[in-house]
Protein backbone atom coordinates (compact mmCIF):
# COMPACT_ATOMS: atom_id res chain seq x y z
CA UNK A 1 0.00 0.00 0.00
CA UNK A 2 0.96 3.46 -0.58
CA UNK A 3 0.17 5.37 2.70
CA UNK A 4 0.16 8.93 4.38
CA UNK A 5 0.27 9.61 7.95
CA UNK A 6 -0.80 12.52 9.83
CA UNK A 7 0.16 12.08 13.51
CA UNK A 8 1.15 14.88 15.36
CA UNK A 9 3.36 12.75 18.08
CA UNK A 10 6.51 12.39 16.42
CA UNK A 11 7.14 9.50 18.08
CA UNK A 12 4.28 7.51 17.10
CA UNK A 13 4.56 9.26 13.83
CA UNK A 14 7.78 7.55 13.48
CA UNK A 15 6.42 4.43 14.84
CA UNK A 16 4.01 3.78 12.51
CA UNK A 17 6.46 4.56 9.49
CA UNK A 18 8.60 1.83 10.68
CA UNK A 19 5.99 -0.66 11.33
CA UNK A 20 4.87 -0.28 7.52
CA UNK A 21 7.75 0.45 5.81
CA UNK A 22 8.95 -2.56 7.73
CA UNK A 23 6.15 -4.72 6.22
CA UNK A 24 6.84 -3.46 3.00
CA UNK A 25 4.37 -0.62 2.02
CA UNK A 26 5.19 2.88 0.85
CA UNK A 27 4.82 5.73 3.45
CA UNK A 28 4.32 8.52 0.90
CA UNK A 29 4.44 11.53 3.37
CA UNK A 30 3.97 11.43 7.33
CA UNK A 31 3.70 15.10 8.93
CA UNK A 32 2.04 16.26 12.35
CA UNK A 33 -0.55 19.38 10.39
CA UNK A 34 -3.59 19.13 8.46
CA UNK A 35 -2.74 21.53 5.95
CA UNK A 36 0.20 19.61 4.78
CA UNK A 37 -2.20 16.39 4.84
CA UNK A 38 -4.08 17.82 2.06
CA UNK A 39 -1.04 18.63 0.35
CA UNK A 40 0.63 15.79 0.29
CA UNK A 41 -2.86 13.52 -0.57
CA UNK A 42 -3.22 15.98 -3.23
CA UNK A 43 0.71 15.21 -4.43
CA UNK A 44 0.76 11.38 -3.99
CA UNK A 45 -2.68 10.15 -4.09
CA UNK A 46 -2.05 7.40 -1.78
CA UNK A 47 -4.14 4.11 -1.48
CA UNK A 48 -5.05 5.13 2.10
CA UNK A 49 -4.53 7.71 4.91
CA UNK A 50 -3.71 7.75 8.57
CA UNK A 51 -5.01 10.63 10.39
CA UNK A 52 -5.34 11.73 14.01
CA UNK A 53 -8.02 13.72 15.06
CA UNK A 54 -6.29 16.28 16.95
CA UNK A 55 -3.75 17.95 15.65
CA UNK A 56 -2.06 21.96 15.10
CA UNK A 57 -3.02 24.41 15.57
CA UNK A 58 -5.78 24.32 17.59
CA UNK A 59 -5.68 20.43 18.62
CA UNK A 60 -9.63 20.36 18.52
CA UNK A 61 -10.77 18.65 15.03
CA UNK A 62 -8.52 19.78 12.31
CA UNK A 63 -7.55 16.34 11.36
CA UNK A 64 -10.81 15.08 11.61
CA UNK A 65 -12.04 17.33 8.98
CA UNK A 66 -8.80 17.49 7.08
CA UNK A 67 -10.41 13.35 6.52
CA UNK A 68 -13.79 14.25 5.81
CA UNK A 69 -12.25 16.86 2.96
CA UNK A 70 -10.34 13.66 1.63
CA UNK A 71 -13.28 11.56 1.94
CA UNK A 72 -15.12 14.26 -0.25
CA UNK A 73 -12.20 15.41 -2.98
CA UNK A 74 -10.84 12.02 -3.22
CA UNK A 75 -12.25 8.81 -3.31
CA UNK A 76 -10.14 6.71 -3.84
CA UNK A 77 -8.22 7.07 -1.26
CA UNK A 78 -9.15 4.86 1.82
CA UNK A 79 -9.12 6.92 5.41
CA UNK A 80 -8.10 5.80 8.47
CA UNK A 81 -8.59 7.78 11.65
CA UNK A 82 -6.64 6.71 14.68
CA UNK A 83 -7.05 8.38 17.77
CA UNK A 84 -7.32 8.70 21.35
CA UNK A 85 -10.90 10.77 20.89
CA UNK A 86 -13.96 10.26 19.46
CA UNK A 87 -15.84 12.89 17.90
CA UNK A 88 -19.28 12.01 17.77
CA UNK A 89 -20.42 15.09 15.49
CA UNK A 90 -17.61 14.83 12.93
CA UNK A 91 -17.29 10.78 12.85
CA UNK A 92 -21.10 11.05 11.54
CA UNK A 93 -20.11 13.52 8.26
CA UNK A 94 -16.93 11.10 8.41
CA UNK A 95 -19.37 8.24 7.10
CA UNK A 96 -21.69 10.44 5.52
CA UNK A 97 -20.41 10.41 1.99
CA UNK A 98 -20.75 6.84 2.10
CA UNK A 99 -18.92 3.84 4.36
CA UNK A 100 -16.87 2.17 1.80
CA UNK A 101 -12.88 3.30 2.40
CA UNK A 102 -13.09 4.20 6.10
CA UNK A 103 -12.35 3.29 9.23
CA UNK A 104 -12.07 4.68 12.85
CA UNK A 105 -9.25 2.97 15.55
CA UNK A 106 -8.72 4.18 19.34
CA UNK A 107 -5.42 4.12 19.74
CA UNK A 108 -5.86 2.80 23.35
CA UNK A 109 -7.31 0.01 22.23
CA UNK A 110 -5.50 -1.60 19.54
CA UNK A 111 -3.34 -4.39 21.39
CA UNK A 112 -1.94 -6.11 18.20
CA UNK A 113 0.08 -4.46 15.16
CA UNK A 114 -1.10 -6.84 12.70
CA UNK A 115 -4.60 -6.13 13.71
CA UNK A 116 -4.44 -2.70 12.87
CA UNK A 117 -2.38 -4.05 9.51
CA UNK A 118 -5.51 -5.68 8.64
CA UNK A 119 -7.35 -3.20 9.60
CA UNK A 120 -5.69 -0.50 7.13
CA UNK A 121 -5.23 -3.23 4.47
CA UNK A 122 -9.02 -3.55 4.79
CA UNK A 123 -9.94 0.13 4.72
CA UNK A 124 -7.45 0.49 1.61
CA UNK A 125 -9.61 -1.96 -0.06
CA UNK A 126 -13.00 -0.23 0.16
CA UNK A 127 -13.81 -1.90 3.40
CA UNK A 128 -15.67 -0.37 6.67
CA UNK A 129 -13.27 -0.24 10.24
CA UNK A 130 -15.32 0.69 13.07
CA UNK A 131 -14.01 0.42 16.37
CA UNK A 132 -16.97 -1.20 18.72
CA UNK A 133 -16.43 2.37 21.32
CA UNK A 134 -16.90 4.30 18.01
CA UNK A 135 -19.78 2.58 17.37
CA UNK A 136 -21.36 2.80 21.19
CA UNK A 137 -21.03 6.17 21.09
CA UNK A 138 -22.26 7.32 17.84
CA UNK A 139 -25.23 5.07 18.80
CA UNK A 140 -25.72 6.42 21.85
CA UNK A 141 -26.34 9.76 20.17
CA UNK A 142 -28.91 8.49 18.03
CA UNK A 143 -30.87 7.27 20.98
CA UNK A 144 -30.65 10.73 22.35
CA UNK A 145 -32.50 11.72 19.34
CA UNK A 146 -35.10 9.06 19.95
CA UNK A 147 -34.83 6.72 16.30
CA UNK A 148 -34.16 3.41 17.82
CA UNK A 149 -38.35 2.70 18.48
CA UNK A 150 -38.33 0.80 15.09
CA UNK A 151 -35.40 -1.84 15.82
CA UNK A 152 -35.57 -4.93 18.06
CA UNK A 153 -32.87 -5.00 20.79
CA UNK A 154 -31.15 -8.07 18.63
CA UNK A 155 -31.52 -6.24 15.28
CA UNK A 156 -29.53 -3.21 17.17
CA UNK A 157 -27.26 -5.79 18.04
CA UNK A 158 -26.57 -7.31 14.84
CA UNK A 159 -26.26 -3.51 13.00
CA UNK A 160 -23.80 -2.71 15.58
CA UNK A 161 -21.91 -5.36 14.38
CA UNK A 162 -22.43 -4.61 11.02
CA UNK A 163 -20.81 -1.19 11.69
CA UNK A 164 -17.94 -2.35 13.38
CA UNK A 165 -17.32 -4.41 9.75
CA UNK A 166 -18.40 -8.12 10.75
CA UNK A 167 -19.61 -10.39 7.96
CA UNK A 168 -23.00 -12.52 8.80
CA UNK A 169 -20.89 -15.46 9.71
CA UNK A 170 -18.96 -13.47 12.11
CA UNK A 171 -22.29 -11.51 13.83
CA UNK A 172 -23.90 -15.26 13.97
CA UNK A 173 -20.86 -16.74 15.98
CA UNK A 174 -20.88 -13.43 18.27
CA UNK A 175 -24.29 -13.42 19.07
CA UNK A 176 -24.59 -17.58 18.60
CA UNK A 177 -27.34 -17.27 15.87
CA UNK A 178 -27.66 -19.66 12.79
CA UNK A 179 -26.38 -17.68 9.89
CA UNK A 180 -30.32 -17.85 8.37
CA UNK A 181 -31.44 -16.22 11.65
CA UNK A 182 -29.00 -13.37 10.93
CA UNK A 183 -29.82 -12.75 7.47
CA UNK A 184 -33.57 -12.64 8.40
CA UNK A 185 -32.44 -9.69 10.98
CA UNK A 186 -30.81 -7.97 8.69
CA UNK A 187 -33.64 -8.06 6.23
CA UNK A 188 -35.85 -6.80 8.74
CA UNK A 189 -33.11 -4.49 9.34
CA UNK A 190 -33.22 -3.28 5.82
CA UNK A 191 -37.39 -3.25 5.58
CA UNK A 192 -37.20 -0.96 8.61
CA UNK A 193 -34.61 1.64 7.51
CA UNK A 194 -36.84 1.50 4.30
CA UNK A 195 -34.13 0.02 2.34
CA UNK A 196 -35.47 -1.97 -0.65
CA UNK A 197 -33.18 -3.85 -2.98
CA UNK A 198 -30.99 -2.06 -5.47
CA UNK A 199 -28.16 -3.08 -8.07
CA UNK A 200 -26.61 0.19 -7.64
CA UNK A 201 -26.84 0.42 -4.06
CA UNK A 202 -24.90 -1.64 -0.93
CA UNK A 203 -27.32 -1.80 1.25
CA UNK A 204 -25.62 -3.27 4.19
CA UNK A 205 -23.44 0.12 3.85
CA UNK A 206 -26.48 2.27 3.68
CA UNK A 207 -28.33 0.94 6.76
CA UNK A 208 -24.93 1.72 8.55
CA UNK A 209 -24.98 5.13 7.26
CA UNK A 210 -28.62 5.52 7.62
CA UNK A 211 -29.32 5.14 11.33
CA UNK A 212 -26.30 7.35 12.22
CA UNK A 213 -27.11 9.75 10.42
CA UNK A 214 -30.74 9.66 12.34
Amino acid sequence: MRVVIAEDVAVLRDGLTHILTSRGHTVCAAMGDAEELLAAVAEHRPDVVIADVRMPPTHTDEGLRAAITIRRDYAETGVLVFSQYIETRYAADLLAGGAQKVGYLLKDRVADVSDFIDALTRVAAGETVLDPEVVTQLFGASRQAGHLAELTPRERDVLTLMAEGRSNTAIGEQLVLAYGSVEKHITSIFTKLGLPASPSDHRRVLAVLHYLQQ
